[in-house]
């Protein structure tokens, strides 16, 4: 049981494209862009954006900022480009995934000159994206010792 104040109950989320405050939808509901159970979201149906919420919140929490199809590629391909860095970091040191990515994240964060806590997959924008994508495959490319521009 608990004591003390309630907690407010958070904003609703607002959509960055047309400016809406977004709905939450769980499976099955009228909206939910998903065939299967991929858990609850906060959607903005006339801009199909939309953002999942942390595990387990109570509180509906999203986890980041609403997506339109082009950002959500754009997530896509970071990932994928981040990806193999961390899967090389746990190798190579023996940390958790969580660990490598995080390290990542703040590597990255330096180079694109970010504060550490703007600088995640749910936060960064297409341009950010984009840039970040960019910096790893840069990176990469020194690695291998090709300079030369893609």
């Amino acid at each position: 049981m608990r004591v003390g104040r309630p907690v407010p109950s958070l904003p609703q989320p607002v959509c960055d494209y047309c400016g809406a405050k977004a709905r939450f939808v769980s499976s099955g509901e009228d909206g939910y862009p998903y065939r299967d159970d991929h858990g609850p979201l906060w959607i903005c149906t006339p801009c199909e954006a939309w953002i999942g919420i942390f595990p387990r919140s109570t509180r509906r929490v999203p986890l980041g900022r609403l997506a339109n199809a082009e950002l959500r590629d754009w997530k896509a391909r970071l990932h994928a480009a981040l990806e193999p860095m961390v899967q090389a970091k746990v190798r190579r040191d023996g940390s958790n995934v969580f660990e490598a990515r995080a390290k990542g994240y703040r590597w990255l964060a330096g180079e694109m000159k970010i504060d550490e806590d703007q600088c995640t997959i749910h936060q960064l924008d297409a341009d950010q994206c984009k840039a970040a994508i960019d910096i790893i495959e840069r990176f990469e490319r020194s690695r291998r010792g090709d300079n030369s521009a893609s």
